[in-house]
């Protein structure tokens, strides 16, 4: 029998505890009192068998699927003995260069606790490469009969071992499975090992890694292999800019030859000869602005000095000094064009609740960041939408936010003072927008660049003064299953 499903419903129920990581399942085990998980009895439901494993890990690294078949015709050769499907069988993505000196070990003890071929560390086999090799080679397995791989593929669940951004590449990798009809796409469940750690929170698997991380692990595993499947909502990202201006972009943005806008929203200006386009994906929020900045910087400062950043904590502490440093709480809006209000260089439109159309939203003058989120869990476990109250929702034309509900929630924060008072939910952030479509248009005037960022990755954005810049965001048309961890 399949795990349940829960719904939206179900979700808005431990939200906001989700949100903090306050309530989940590696929190509950600093003072669980219920039944041990016995290692042998772990190790038997959650390892692929033998040839299974071995043919999969074979065929990644060979990048060729039809290398492995000698294991398919051994373990199907007349006489041989059948080999059972295991009960839960669970794949492992570890960023063991994550969660500081504990990435190497917590490696090392999933290892211990399941077939070694079934735990991938990210610096030697890439998402994309398991898809593509290493679950065809079940797939091909299974076409030819074998009852075994058949199972193991419908049944395979997959642990992602790193921060958002880890989680994220995983999620992407596997949405590709969908894109091909390969179904069904694995539910993935959270290890967090990362400093912000939203999305492991969103879904219950807490906001940091257990100090008793040994039974930490057995009893992630065992709730990974048991728990309930929901569903995340992914937004599709598509950058439109001006040619002939060079662009470091982040991992998750690539460059793209059939990307386009919305031809419904027409453009509003002319348009350059030719433009660059860029795509790709997020799961949590897309910024412009200044929290944009501050993050550029740390990013860089991080990258040339790495002594500074040895964990959470101390990149939490750097980044906050650096917040102070960039003028985020302390530089005036008038010192400099990069300081002033966004709604100098940027227009908004946005296809609201319950619409197909678009129109143009005005953003307040005061604004110096824009956020668009997507989960209820920002900035380390916060929830700047807030929770809102019912007339509150009717007379804004908003509904109930959650991760799966098809809009994106969009919001502004003033300045670092406002962004503390929101990050320690004393207010909330102030409410632009929720909406299942958006565009942003940027033209340069003073600014020469803006800075956005996607799921903790920023970048510098040129801008142009004659031809703007545009951002859209679309819903990818399909979820992917999350596995629940409270």
């Amino acid at each position: 029998m399949g795990s349940p499903e829960l719904t939206t419903t179900d979700l808005s129920t431990s939200r906001s505890t989700a949100a903090s990581g306050r309530s989940s399942v590696i929190d509950s085990i600093w003072g669980c009192t219920g039944s041990m998980i016995h290692k042998d009895d772990l190790r038997k439901r959650i390892t692929i068998p033998e040839y299974l494993r071995v043919a999969m890990r074979e065929a990644i690294q060979n990048k060729d699927v039809d290398s492995v078949m000698r294991h398919y015709d051994m373990a199907n050769a007349a006489g041989a003995e059948p080999s059972q499907p295991s009960e839960s069988p669970i794949i492992v993505f570890i960023n063991a260069k994550s969660g500081g000196r504990h990435g190497p070990e917590l490696k090392a003890r999933l290892q211990d606790l399941m077939g070694e071929e079934q735990v991938f560390d990210l610096s030697a086999v890439k998402p994309n490469e398991f898809v593509q090799y290493g679950l065809s080679c079940l797939e091909k397995f299974a076409a030819l009969g074998d009852t075994c791989a058949k199972e193991t593929r419908e049944k395979i669940r997959v642990v992602a071992a790193g921060g958002d951004g880890t989680v994220g590449w995983v999620l992407g990798c596997l949405g590709e499975l969908k894109r091909q009809d390969r179904d069904p796409v694995p539910p993935t469940g959270i290890i967090p090992l990362g400093t912000g750690n939203d999305l492991s929170r969103s879904f219950g698997w807490g906001g940091s890694f257990p100090f008793n991380w040994k039974t930490a692990t057995k009893r992630i595993l065992d709730r990974v292999a048991n728990g309930p499947i929901c569903h995340l909502d992914s937004w599709n990202l598509v950058i439109s800019m001006p040619a002939g201006e060079d662009m470091e972009t982040p991992y998750s943005l690539k460059p793209s030859d059939c990307a386009s806008l919305d031809q419904e929203l027409e453009i509003d200006g002319d348009l350059p000869e030719k433009s660059f386009y860029y795509q790709g994906v997020f799961y949590n929020y897309f910024s412009i602005g200044m929290d944009a900045q501050v993050a550029y910087g740390f990013h860089h400062l991080r990258n040339e000095k790495p002594y500074l950043a040895q964990g959470p904590l101390s990149n939490k502490l750097i980044y906050s000094g650096y917040s102070c440093k960039q003028g985020w709480f302390f530089a005036p809006c008038s010192s400099d064009p990069g300081l002033r209000g966004l709604n100098n260089i940027l227009r908004l439109y946005v296809k609201k609740v319950n619409s197909s159309k678009w129109e143009q939203v005005p953003l307040p003058s005061s604004v110096r960041s824009i956020v668009t989120l997507n989960l209820p869990s920002y900035g380390s476990g916060r929830n700047p939408w807030g929770n809102l109250k019912p007339e509150y929702l009717e007379k804004k034309g908003f509904v109930e936010a959650h991760a799966d509900d098809g809009y994106v929630e969009i919001f502004g924060l003033k300045h670092g003072w406002h962004a503390s008072m929101v990050m320690v939910e004393l207010i909330s952030a102030k409410h632009i927008a929720q909406a299942s479509a958006i565009r942003f248009e940027l033209r340069g005037g003073e600014w020469k660049e803006a800075y956005m960022q996607v799921d903790g990755e920023p970048w510098k954005q040129p801008m142009n003064k004659e031809f703007s810049t545009f951002v859209e965001i679309k819903k990818v048309p399909f979820q992917s299953p999350m596995v629940h961890g409270e």
